[in-house]
């Protein structure tokens, strides 16, 4: 039994220390700010700001290509924390603040076509052929592109009601800005 094992960890410490020295060797140089900006957005890779993924939005971002407001899940928040980590002066009155909302499911108009759930880049839909269809809240980013392509409009976008884990103070109205 020695003589099987002896020569797998020779070879497995081997391998190790050659992946190690590779990966030391072709490492590939990382943009700082880009991992900052990735860290800011939300991570939900819903593709909405146009971008394959947050991280060709950060680097777009990074490279001053695309607008501060490209991200419609983070909203305004994030927005403003990317305005302030750049240091660019930007007006947010233009920018919708909307409520939160998640993709809801009309249950007597879903035929069970399954587009929707084969969209859905957070796998927020869950269903089968021919079955209803429904929708985890928590990992919805309400993005529409399901309600987008549902051939009998059984989708819509409702506001998020509020529970223990949305439910804010508001601001007095003296603190509010404008």
């Amino acid at each position: 039994m020695l003589m099987t094992v002896m020569p797998l960890t020779a070879l497995g410490l081997a391998l190790g220390f050659l992946l190690g020295g590779a990966e030391r060797l072709l490492r590939v140089p990382r943009d700082e700010l880009e991992e900052e900006l990735l860290k800011m957005l939300p991570g939900s890779q819903c593709g909405q700001c146009g971008y394959i993924g947050c991280a060709g939005a950060a680097q777009a971002l990074a490279k001053g290509e695309a607008p501060l407001t490209l991200c419609p899940p983070g909203g305004r928040a994030v927005a403003q924390a990317l305005a302030e980590r750049l240091g660019v002066e930007m007006n947010l009155a233009d920018m919708p603040d909307d409520v939160p909302r998640v993709a809801q499911v009309l249950e007597h108009l879903c035929i069970g076509c399954t587009r929707c759930f084969k969209v859905c880049p957070t796998d927020a839909v869950m269903g089968a052929a021919k079955q209803l269809h429904q929708v985890f809240g928590d990992a919805c980013t309400a993005c529409g592109k399901c309600q987008a392509i549902c051939p009998t409009e059984a989708i819509q976008l409702t506001p998020v009601a509020p529970s223990l884990l949305t439910w804010g103070w508001e601001r007095p109205l003296a603190t509010r800005e404008v």
